[in-house]
């Protein structure tokens, strides 16, 4: 919706199915969208040809994994017609609308998915599993005179219809609206180093990209992540234990099974500051002599081979306040929200965009701040931890993370951080 027309709608459906051959660490893979049996032995054959290795006896039966439980729906998204769906996007944009008078211009966009996935292999297991997704976003943009901001929020989740309840749009539709008239009154913030809070929620981002990927097997098993040799070792401050988990009902990142048909879990990153286990799809984990994976091998679709990906990774609560932490800052900035990342998943150094933050002075926040950028190294930052509040909480954005071309759903969070010392890109010192 845009301007309160609907200007686009649009339906897909996408079927296929990818084939692996698994030879040592080679892997051979193809897919194909034609489902004939002439078609699928033809990439079967040449997905083999990729990974040499001497033939594999066929099971003789295959046995179906028990159904998962994490995001059951009582009406599938498939069932959902489109006229159950407008009444919610126009009053998303008419709560946008009545935030503040300023508010010039309003899009809102809208996804549903109802993804089914069967997964076999030649040990006999075979799992079926249907994914649901939605996601509602909400773009703002306001004008005081010749000036105009923009922001934006959004939600997304492994949930039905019944989830867009009249507080939450209203929580989207005023995040967006707070989020764009703030940037009126923002200020330049102090470039330099700085000491920078990470604001609890949407900050996960700066955890997932800069440390998070790190602690990928696949990263680690070509020694390519700076954690390669890191495990049992000290990697944080001992209060800052960081979890990957794929139970958790409902979120964007959860999974009943992995896309390798392994059940997912919860993982221990990091345990009270030491390096504890990477994140390991199937390979990976025989690699290291492990037993099972993490159930952490993810592909965007069967048109993509499975990797070791994260699911939902945020850090645990800390031992102090919200509060505390802004108290304990002479000068510096808080970071809320971001956009515009880059980062080089080998040694971590990163560069963020703050789209929202404030400006901290004399232990209490005073301003808003605009245009700066924070610019750092995913494992100094995670080293340079000084304070971890209690007030953990996972985004309920609608995150996709990108590895080799492949873009899968994720969620993540973060308590309030204090980072001792990180370079601010202000435009004063």
């Amino acid at each position: 919706m845009e301007d309160g027309i609907i200007s686009e709608a649009r339906a897909n459906v996408d079927l296929g199915v990818g084939l692996r051959v698994v030879v040592g660490d080679q892997v051979g893979y193809a897919y194909t969208e034609d489902l004939s049996d002439e078609a699928m032995l033809s990439a079967a054959r040449s997905a083999a040809a990729i990974a040499h290795g001497s033939s594999v006896a066929l099971p003789g039966a295959f046995t179906a994994a028990t159904p998962g439980r994490f995001y059951e729906l009582p009406v599938a998204w498939s069932d959902v017609a489109v006229d159950a769906k407008l009444p919610i996007i126009r009053r998303v944009a008419e709560l946008a609308k009545a935030g503040d008078a300023s508010i010039d211009k309003i899009n809102v966009s809208w996804n549903d998915e109802d993804e089914r996935v069967l997964i076999v292999d030649l040990e006999g297991h075979m799992v079926v599993d249907r994914r649901p997704m939605t996601r509602l976003n909400v773009s703002t943009t306001a004008k005081k005179g010749d000036v105009s901001q923009s922001g934006g929020s959004n939600l997304a989740a492994r949930h039905g219809i019944d989830w867009y309840t009249e507080e939450r749009l209203q929580t989207v539709a005023r995040e967006a609206v707070d989020r764009t008239m703030m940037l009126f009154e923002a200020r330049q913030p102090p470039a330099g180093e700085l000491p920078v809070v990470l604001a609890a929620g949407a900050s996960g981002i700066l955890l997932h990209e800069a440390i998070g990927h790190g602690m990928e097997a696949d990263f680690n098993r070509k020694n390519t992540s700076i954690y390669a040799d890191m495990i049992g070792k000290p990697v944080a401050p001992e209060f800052v234990t960081i979890v990957d988990d794929g139970t958790l009902p409902n979120e964007r990142g959860a999974l009943n099974f992995d896309d390798e048909g392994m059940p997912t879990e919860r993982t221990v990153l990091v345990d009270h500051g030491v390096l504890a286990s990477y994140l390991h799809d199937r390979i990976s984990a025989r690699h290291y002599g492990l037993s099972a994976s993490t159930g952490s091998g993810r592909r965007q679709s069967f048109r993509h081979v499975p990797l070791p990906r994260m699911r939902c990774t945020t850090m645990l609560d800390g031992p102090h306040t919200r509060d505390e932490i802004v108290a304990s800052v002479e000068r510096g900035i808080v970071a809320e929200t971001f956009t515009n990342g880059q980062v080089q998943i080998g040694a971590g150094d990163f560069t963020f965009y703050i789209k929202n933050g404030w400006l901290i002075e004399n232990g209490k926040v005073t301003a808003p701040i605009r245009d700066c950028n924070i610019i750092g190294n995913g494992p100094e930052a995670l080293r340079a931890v000084t304070m971890a509040a209690n007030d953990s909480k996972l985004d309920t954005g609608g995150w996709t993370c990108g590895k080799d071309g492949q873009g899968v759903p994720v969620s993540q969070g973060l308590p309030t951080v204090l980072v001792s010392k990180m370079t601010v890109g202000g435009t004063h010192a």
